[in-house]
């Protein structure tokens, strides 16, 4: 075999020829494992269907308070019940993201049509023990609004700005002996 084409073989045929091979092992190896508990497709329809309405339903702290006020709001915390007692919006009832479930949901959300206000970590500032700041990515208030979304919950309305806490207007409460402080 003369040199060139042994050359021309090895640089251009054989990266070729081992992406093929590469491309069919890898849809080989991918078989879907069945469980009827896990819909991963509806997630993302989910999220797909929520991402310009989750925008759209993000409130400053000023028309988050006003919401507060309305009769039959739910303000609805995530978090651990441990960082909830820490440091919380004054009113809001506690379920960790965790919990989530038809009943436990139903139990403080009794309506799928209630006004749900969420808020999270990534909300505040100034306060690492209470409100731990998340990834942006694995922001809990994404995974609160898709979660609700999920179990049929539609009136839901997102706190958008970061705050400190030592600045905002809304009424932050403790249930702790250390952290008396707003």
């Amino acid at each position: 075999m003369k040199p060139i084409l042994f050359f021309f073989l090895v640089v251009f045929l054989l990266p070729v020829h081992a992406k093929t091979i590469s491309k069919r092992q890898k849809k080989q190896e991918i078989v879907p494992i069945p469980n009827r508990l896990i819909d991963y497709q509806e997630f993302k329809k989910i999220v797909n269907r929520s991402e310009t309405e989750r925008e759209s339903h993000r409130l400053t702290e000023e028309d988050f308070l006003k919401m507060m006020s309305e009769e039959g709001v739910v303000v609805l915390d995530a978090r651990s019940e441990n960082r909830f007692r820490m440091l919380h919006i004054k009113g809001a009832v506690n379920l960790p993201f965790t919990e989530f479930t038809k009943d436990s949901l139903a139990s403080v959300i009794p309506e799928q049509k209630t006004k749900i206000l969420i808020y999270c970590n990534n909300n505040f500032s100034g306060n690492e023990q209470a409100f731990a700041a998340k990834s942006p990515a694995a922001s809990l208030n994404l995974s609160t609004y898709n979660s609700l979304k999920a179990y049929g919950y539609f009136n839901i309305y997102e706190l958008g700005p970061l705050l400190d806490v030592t600045q905002t207007k809304l009424p932050l409460v403790s249930e702790t002996q250390e952290d008396d402080s707003k």
